[in-house]
């Protein structure tokens, strides 16, 4: 599946307030599930010597679909296109490696 066919199919179970006009709603829900996402990675390292197991894995991968959810919802509200987002992140992230500038901080490096 590419981006647009997701992001399409996506936006048809958007049930949340003022949908089309709402960059709060996703945006919230983005930071909730990249949450737990982080907690569950959290509980790894706490219970599980950082070794990752087929359970915890298929539970992650439930929580990053919830977060892809999420930024394509954010990114529908914005009119931006996943497809769009994903090649101008390449590029920038090309640019950097053609500069040496993968590592450091800052967006404009």
């Amino acid at each position: 599946m590419d981006f647009e066919t997701y992001q399409n199919k996506a936006k048809k179970t958007a049930l949340y307030p003022n949908v089309g006009n709402n960059f709060i709603y996703p945006t919230l829900g983005l930071t909730n599930e990249s949450g737990e996402v982080a907690g569950k990675i959290k509980k790894v390292m706490r219970d599980k010597g950082g070794v990752i197991d087929d359970d915890t894995k298929i539970e992650i991968k439930k929580e990053l679909g919830d977060v892809l959810w999420y930024l394509s919802q954010l990114s529908t509200e914005l009119n931006l296109s996943l497809d769009e987002i994903a090649e101008a992140n390449l590029q920038k992230l090309s640019s950097r490696m053609e500069r040496n500038q993968l590592h450091g901080e800052g967006d404009d490096r």
